[in-house]
């Protein structure tokens, strides 16, 4: 009975310690070395890839924002600011109705068909919109000038970067807009333009954030 007792009692103390030993290792020990590790090794990507301006987080480039004008009473959806450069559609899941900031509280896709009548409207207003908003005085897009991206929102609805394409369109009415050169504003898209990753992986882009933070900058300084 004794012996019982006490065997009982060995197990249940090494099952005791085991757990403590296994808690303190894979609960504290090893999530402070990965963290470290990370904030060591790769901060901007360990905090959210954070983007700053004026010494503040504005957001991630991870993250796509929207640039809209304030909402006019009766108005379901803003009209975009057509001074700053606009991103891809965002036609997720959802709506954000805590953080306006976002439009999307939920990350995915439309889920619509290829051969959806939903989507095909709204390719086509879409398309439409991109051509009358950016045709300006001595420049005109033609519906073949608009890219892809620039009417159809990503497999996330949250995509941060558009083509060089679609930015290259947008140039003359930010130019217009903001009563600034065409070349100085071409010139901005090229500098925030980004190659394939390795020199093979994925496509050229630009992230709209960063691209509408140098357009600040450059209006500040005029």
């Amino acid at each position: 009975m004794n012996n019982s007792v006490t065997n009982t009692a060995r197990l249940l103390g090494a099952g005791l310690r085991a757990l403590l030993v296994l808690t303190l290792v894979t609960g504290v020990i090893y999530p402070l070395a990965v963290t470290g590790i990370a904030q060591g090794l790769f901060a901007d990507k360990a905090n959210g890839s954070e983007i700053k301006a004026d010494g503040k987080v504005v957001g991630s480039s991870l993250i796509g924002q929207s640039y809209d004008l304030p909402l006019k009473k009766g108005q379901e959806t803003p009209a975009p600011d057509l001074k700053w450069f606009q991103g891809r559609p965002a036609n997720g899941l959802g709506t954000n109705t805590v953080n306006t900031r976002y439009k999307l509280i939920l990350s995915g896709a439309t889920n619509l068909a290829a051969d959806s009548k939903v989507l095909v409207k709204q390719v086509e207003d879409a398309k439409a919109a991109v051509v009358k908003d950016n045709s300006v005085n001595g420049y005109t897009v033609k519906p073949s000038d608009v890219p892809a991206d620039a009417v159809t929102s990503s497999g996330s609805g949250l995509d941060p970067d558009i083509s060089p394409q679609y930015a290259a369109i947008q140039v003359h009415r930010i130019a217009a807009k903001n009563g600034l050169p065409v070349a100085q504003v071409q010139k901005l898209v090229d500098e925030q333009t980004r190659g394939r990753a390795l020199g093979f992986i994925g496509e050229p882009r630009v992230n709209v954030l960063e691209l509408n933070i140098a357009l600040k900058n450059l209006l500040a300084k005029n």
